[in-house]
């Protein structure tokens, strides 16, 4: 990835870790269709071990259940499914349950360039954080190939949190 590419992720990873350290906050991510990119971008900054405690990496609906609580049910038929406001909420209360965080972060989407449908096309995302007795999903649409959805998903995630937090 170029420099130019990499600015805004690693600008809004300082803005959040400077307001992590001055509230007090700890974060953990549980991430599903960006593999661990939120994780790796927090922890790319040297002394995140103050304000970041864990990132769970949850591709399959499995790994959600097992590391995260999500209710299975979620998944079922007649369920929202893994790419779901319940789904990343449930995700974001297993990440803070599973871990010493306060304040969590947690995507679910359809990436690409295959698995998208008619009701969840190739770009959907959502996206839920959780701080305290506030938590909060949106539904993304993001535009152009695989990288770039992840890319957009991340930025989106960072920028959720500073909203949260402020």
């Amino acid at each position: 990835m170029s420099d130019s590419l990499s600015k805004p992720i690693s600008k809004l990873v300082q803005q959040l870790a400077d307001k992590l350290l001055a509230k007090k906050l700890i974060i953990s991510t549980a991430e599903s269709c960006t593999g661990g990119w939120i994780s790796q971008s927090l922890t790319a900054l040297s002394g995140s071990s103050a304000w970041f405690d864990s990132g769970f990496v949850t591709y399959s609906n499995e790994a959600k259940q097992r590391l995260l609580s999500v209710p299975p049910a979620l998944f079922s038929i007649d369920g929202p499914g893994a790419v779901s406001e319940e789904t990343v909420l449930a995700m974001t209360a297993g990440a803070i349950q599973g871990s010493r965080a306060n304040l969590a972060v947690a995507v679910s989407g359809v990436a690409g360039p295959d698995g998208g449908t008619k009701e969840k096309p190739v770009g959907t995302v959502w996206i839920a954080w959780q701080w305290e007795d506030k938590s909060l999903a949106r539904c993304f649409h993001f535009s152009g190939d695989r990288e770039s959805v992840r890319r957009a998903t991340v930025l989106a995630a960072l920028e959720g949190c500073l909203l949260l937090i402020d």
